[in-house]
C-alpha cells in the first residue's frame, strides 16, 4: 500500500482548482441564464462574436433601448453645448 501524504498547500490548491472547474463547467452549462440574471443586476457583460441575428427578442430589445438611451444622451449633450453658446455674452 502506498503511504502518501500531502502538504496542507498542495491539497488547498487542488481544492481550488477543482472548485474552479465546477464553477466554470456550471456558468458553461448556463451562460445565458447567468449572463442575463448580471445584466439585470446592472454588470455589463459582453457576449463575445455574438451577431443579431443570434440574439433573442428580449436581448434585442435590451439593446435597441440601451442606444435609444444614448442616443438621447448624445442629443441632449448637444442642445446644452448650443444652449451654453448661445447664452455666453459676448
Amino acid at each position: 500500500m502506498l503511504n502518501v501524504t500531502i502538504s496542507p498547500m498542495v491539497k488547498g490548491i487542488l481544492i481550488g482548482v477543482g472548485v474552479s472547474a465546477v464553477g466554470f463547467y456550471a456558468y458553461k452549462r448556463n451562460e445565458e441564464k447567468v449572463d442575463n440574471f448580471m445584466r439585470r443586476h446592472g454588470i455589463h457583460v459582453e457576449t463575445p462574436n455574438a451577431g443579431y441575428e443570434t440574439m433573442s427578442v428580449e436581448d434585442l430589445m435590451r439593446a435597441k433601448e440601451t442606444i435609444e438611451d444614448l442616443i438621447a444622451e448624445k442629443e441632449m449633450q448637444e442642445q446644452s453645448v448650443t444652449v451654453e453658446a448661445a447664452v455666453e455674452p459676448v
